[in-house]
């Protein structure tokens, strides 16, 4: 559903609305690029598209996957810090990074499904979190990445 179309319904509704019109934002920033477009470093940061994408994966599986199972990084796969999840590596391609981005938001909207807004999520690193501010923090999150994703496009597609 659209975020119009969510206007009057529960909050729950116009939270996982925002969130795939976000995640959707991120996943189409590498429509259409070639690899070396998609890996291009515009920024001192390990900033790229691709690395952003990449990026968003992790945060996915960090907010759902280890805040709602308890299951930690390492078991996950998943690198330590943030900044690590950048790093793209050469089996790294636009369609695996997006498919294993698009796999990501599938298990994070399964992994909530079960859950109202007020429930807990015990596996952050901060402590128990309520699932309304971890979708709260999801919706900034990729609200920034996605912006950041709309510059960098727009730079490699007018060079």
């Amino acid at each position: 559903m659209s975020t119009l179309e969510v206007l009057n319904h529960p909050f729950r509704e116009q939270f996982e609305a925002f969130l795939d019109e976000h995640r959707r934002v991120l996943d189409e920033s590498l429509e259409g690029l070639t690899e070396e477009q998609a890996r291009r470093s515009l920024v001192p940061s390990r900033t790229t598209l691709l690395g952003l994408v990449k990026h968003a994966t992790f945060v996915e599986k960090v907010w759902f996957v280890e805040g709602i199972t308890c299951r930690p990084r390492t078991e996950l796969g998943l690198p330590e810090t943030p900044d690590e999840s950048f790093i793209l590596t050469e089996e790294d391609t636009i369609a695996s990074v997006r498919q294993a981005y698009r796999e990501a938001c599938e298990v994070s909207r399964e992994a909530a499904a079960a859950l109202d807004l007020d429930d807990l999520l015990h596996g952050n690193r901060r402590g128990p979190l309520p699932l309304r501010w971890v979708y709260l923090h999801m919706l900034r999150e990729l609200a920034q990445h996605g912006g950041h994703a709309d510059i960098l496009r727009e730079q490699i597609l007018s060079s």
